[in-house]
């Protein structure tokens, strides 16, 4: 989509009163006596197509959006696509990926929503930006795609579970979908990267964006724990509700782990505050390549 088009898309919004998305877009009167002769599951149905339209009618006028995007993260994250910050990243992106080879490709940059419904989050797992290398990054912090080699900080974590965690071995690769589907949220602070240039799309606006992503978790939720590694990392805790878990150590990386991630027992303190709050632990040797 030409960047010109999508400026004249958000030039309405410069008018207050103006909103993207509005009660009267949908005949509310016709949906409502609908609805009173539907059952509870077609109902459900009824607001997941609209909301999946909703969603269509978005990705068309903001190109970095993806129709694969799980529809309860995008209901709790729809008001940032109209604010100025995502209309400038937007352009930025667009204008990148027109010029360089950008990670991950743009049906991944948002797969981290395909797994978990974000009010099904029980553990959140931060990392910085997208790996840069050739067929690395998927969309999910500190995993990578089939059939590549765990980097670095991947092999220290799995270093890290075989010591705190009874019958973690190695498993051979480093997809972490296992994990996102029990409810983990792997989710790094910016969500694209040009290759071979880490953190080059450092302070263009997905900081603000994984902030608001982390807000509604914090807001939708409760007990959900945090697994805060590096500095980077712990700074998101200030738009967390003090009704959640914090547990902070150094990064994984080979630069940092041994002055304290090995050893911090992250994972098997992780599944501890969530039995105390009546949750299923994370079974954290299920990872299968799917």
């Amino acid at each position: 989509m030409a960047q010109k088009t999508i400026k004249s898309f958000f030039k309405p919004l410069q008018t207050p009163e103006k909103k993207l998305f509005k009660k009267n877009d949908v005949d509310t009167k016709c949906v409502s006596e609908e609805k009173s002769s539907l059952t509870q599951d077609q109902k459900l149905k009824m607001e997941r197509n609209k909301l999946k339209a909703l969603l269509i009618q978005q990705c068309k006028k903001t190109s970095i959006l993806h129709e694969s995007m799980g529809l309860g993260w995008f209901e709790a994250l729809r008001s940032e696509f109209s604010k100025p910050y995502f209309i400038n990243l937007n352009s930025y992106v667009l204008s990148e990926r027109s010029r360089f080879t950008i990670y991950p490709p743009p049906t991944q940059v948002f797969s981290w929503s395909n797994y978990c419904d974000i009010k099904n989050v029980k553990v959140v797992i931060l990392g910085q930006d997208p790996y840069h290398g050739i067929g690395q990054a998927h969309g999910l912090c500190f995993s990578v795609q089939k059939g590549i080699p765990p980097p670095p900080s991947l092999i220290n974590m799995y270093k890290e579970l075989e010591k705190d965690i009874p019958g973690f071995k190695h498993p051979g690769h480093g997809y972490l979908v296992g994990w996102a589907k029990q409810g983990v949220l792997l989710l790094n602070a910016c969500l694209t990267v040009r290759a071979n240039n880490a953190n080059s799309h450092k302070d263009q606006g997905w900081e603000k964006f994984t902030d608001a992503v982390i807000k509604a978790v914090s807001s939708q939720n409760s007990n959900v724990v945090f697994l805060l590694w590096g500095s980077y990392a712990q700074k998101k805790a200030a738009v967390v509700d003090k009704k959640h878990h914090l547990l902070n150590a150094p990064h994984p990386s080979p630069l940092s782990a041994h002055r304290g991630f090995f050893g911090c027992k992250h994972f098997s303190k992780c599944n501890e505050l969530l039995l105390k709050s009546g949750k299923d632990p994370i079974d954290w040797t299920h990872l299968p390549v799917e």
